[in-house]
């Protein structure tokens, strides 16, 4: 493949993908790296950081072009999913627009800033670390010229409410998990038990019901969840912030969270 034919492809591509794709019409690796140097210094490329490199548009100067945040967060490793707030925010579903992309792999990364954005690597729960797909949950989206692989909905509404800190607290997780019309609900507590938080199952449990009539959520859904609860009563949050006790599912919830009544950012 031509190098101009697989930069057109690939927005975002690494080192190895593209010596991959160029040696096997025949040329050598030394010839590969020479043409990413080459297209480097004439600006069609940009160094998103060693090994990983994004494509500038055609009549765009190098340092005027962007690289999309998304398709970035799905090369930095090779297991990376894009999750948590930004996997609302892909899915059009974040009340506020956020520069940090937290992405999920079974890999130790370090954290990138770049183009003003940062990116964060979350190891995935020891409970579906070594599971395909970090546990499932994750599909391939079209995106950019692109593919991205990001949470589904279900998944992230789990995700969110397991790990509330990378979501921007119980406003801004309130505010966006409400935006979702609709979740599959039986693909929700298959997702949640596999991660074996009975802190995370109260936090869902509660958020299920808080939400029944809206989410059209079963009874059935709730008595999978409720054994799983915890068995003497844990904050909602590390801050042990007080609150009313929800006897259901063990779990001492801030006034402002039962009534949705924000005051504040947290």
């Amino acid at each position: 493949m031509r190098s101009s034919e697989f930069f057109s492809t690939h927005p975002v591509f690494t080192h190895s993908e593209f010596v991959e794709a160029h040696t096997a019409t025949g040329r050598s690796e030394r010839t590969s790296n020479n043409l990413l140097a080459g297209n480097l210094r004439a600006g069609r490329l940009l160094r998103v950081r060693r090994g990983l490199y994004a494509t500038v548009p055609p009549g765009v100067d190098a340092d005027q072009a962007t690289a999309d945040p998304y398709l970035v967060a799905n090369k930095l490793t090779g297991d990376a999913v894009v999750a948590y707030h930004a996997a609302l925010q892909f899915h059009g579903k974040a009340y506020s627009v956020w520069q940090r992309f937290h992405y999920l792999t079974s890999a130790r990364a370090r954290s990138l800033s770049f183009q003003g954005m940062e990116f964060l690597p979350v190891q995935a729960p020891v409970a579906v670390r070594s599971l395909p797909d970090l546990g499932g949950g994750v599909v391939e989206k079209r995106h950019a010229g692109g593919a991205v692989r990001v949470t589904t909905l279900e998944r992230t509404l789990v995700d969110v409410l397991d790990a509330p800190d990378k979501s921007g607290g119980w406003e801004e997780l309130w505010r966006s998990l409400e935006m979702v019309e609709f979740f599959d609900l039986d693909a929700v507590t298959d997702y949640a038990l596999k991660l074996g938080s009975s802190l995370t199952v109260a936090r869902l449990g509660f958020y299920l019901e808080q939400h029944r009539d809206a989410l059209m959520v079963e009874d059935r859904h709730l008595e999978a969840l409720r054994p799983h609860a915890p068995t003497q009563p844990r904050y909602l949050d590390s801050k042990r912030e007080s609150g009313r006790l929800v006897s259901g599912w063990n779990l001492v919830v801030p006034e402002r969270v039962l009534e949705r009544t924000w005051g504040e950012v947290v």
